[in-house]
């Protein structure tokens, strides 16, 4: 049965019709083909840390129907995180069972709606969101949850989560000011960049960790004043020696041993803003161990502070926060790096199926700027 033959049943129990008649073209995406029964998405099929273990490409899934106020996405480009593997081991809420949807955000066109969607929206808008389940060829997406963007680029997925987290959480929490000093470490990654751009904003001297000369000459050239590959140089002893009196902001992403440098780097009353760490997530606990015994009183002799950033908690300073960053991309003022695996051992992340690898690339530390999977259009649909 065809997606529209289908929806077309839907109609006659749904309480409240998705569409009339005269919003049957809401249907058809805007080259006129129908949309298809079914699609691809990842799922995970048991909890683990392991993405490859958790997950699995499922075909022939219904393409989801949107409801009145929801817009069903085609996605043409979903974003990696770090944090996926924390999703697919079930970390985020334990209640949920498998199987679940997995994939945190998208880029994509419009390609129907409800009814009432269709006050803001129309088929063949370009859009953008956070919700899971992008992981898959379709999603459906609240209209009040989406973000209208002029075109589908994958610069605007970098922003989603990773630019809106590195903004959020160094205005709320790192009481930035002209001439501190801030460290950011994993800074050539998806959200580091953001950190190293925004810093320098706010007219910061800025430092970032990474590992390759290659993403030590890509952090210069977003403004990074100072680059330290950690393969050929002691950040330890960098630190010491070149930021005696230590730094004033750390961005943290890393976890373990990186988190205790970072801590011991601290200067009076700096701040330690913990956005991840990363070195534990593949862990069956999820954590990466630390010096916790000694942290009470070495916060207390430098009048430090350790400040936890999660997305979630921040919701109300995300539409404003996002809206800055898209005005600051188009208008040139930020760059938005996006790594879609050609230099991968197997080549550009195209296809569902290109997932894992990408989740594998990230966790070898080899990407500059955001990994993005692209999801060609559909030959057989005209999609």
């Amino acid at each position: 049965m065809s997606w529209s033959a289908r929806s077309g049943v839907a109609l006659g129990w749904r309480a409240r019709p998705i569409v009339d008649l005269s919003y049957s073209r809401h249907f058809l995406d805007f080259q006129g083909s129908g949309i298809p029964s079914a699609m691809k998405k990842l799922v995970v099929t048991r909890r683990s840390p392991n993405f490859r273990e958790a997950v699995a490409l499922r075909h022939g899934v219904p393409v989801p129907l949107p409801g009145d106020g929801d817009l069903l996405v085609r996605n043409r480009f979903v974003g990696i995180n770090a944090s996926d593997i924390n999703y697919s081991a079930g970390r985020y809420d334990t209640s949920v069972k498998p199987p679940f949807d997995i994939g945190f955000e998208g880029v994509g066109d419009v390609v129907a709606l409800g009814l009432s969607a269709s006050a803001d929206y129309t088929v063949g808008q370009a859009v953008a969101y956070v919700k899971a389940g992008s992981f898959a060829e379709y999603t459906v997406v609240p209209a009040k949850q989406a973000v209208p963007l002029p075109s589908v680029k994958p610069e605007f997925l970098t922003l989603m989560v990773s630019g809106a987290t590195a903004y959020i959480s160094l205005k709320e929490l790192g009481e930035l000011s002209e001439g501190q000093k801030v460290l950011v470490t994993a800074a050539a990654g998806g959200t580091g960049q953001f950190a190293v751009q925004l810093a320098k904003k706010a007219k910061c001297h800025v430092i970032g960790t990474c590992s390759s000369d290659e993403k030590g000459g890509f952090l210069k050239s977003i403004g990074c004043d100072r680059a330290i590959n950690y393969k050929t140089e002691n950040i330890e002893s960098v630190l010491r020696k070149d930021y005696p009196e230590g730094v004033d902001v750390v961005y943290e992403s890393v976890g373990g041993k990186m988190f205790d440098l970072a801590v011991n780097s601290l200067a009076t009353k700096g701040r330690l803003i913990v956005i991840g760490f990363i070195t534990g997530y593949q862990n069956p606990t999820g954590l990466s161990p630390i010096k916790a015994e000694v942290l009470p009183a070495k916060l207390l002799k430098k009048s430090a502070s350790i400040r936890g950033f999660f997305l979630n908690h921040y919701f109300s300073e995300y539409k404003m926060a996002l809206k800055h960053l898209l005005e600051m991309y188009e208008k040139g003022e930020l760059v938005c790096e996006v790594d879609l695996g050609d230099m991968s051992p197997e080549g550009k992340f195209i296809g569902l199926e290109s997932v894992f690898r990408a989740v594998d690339y990230m966790y070898m530390g080899k990407n500059i700027g955001k990994i993005v999977v692209e999801l060609p259009h559909s030959v057989n649909s005209k999609l």
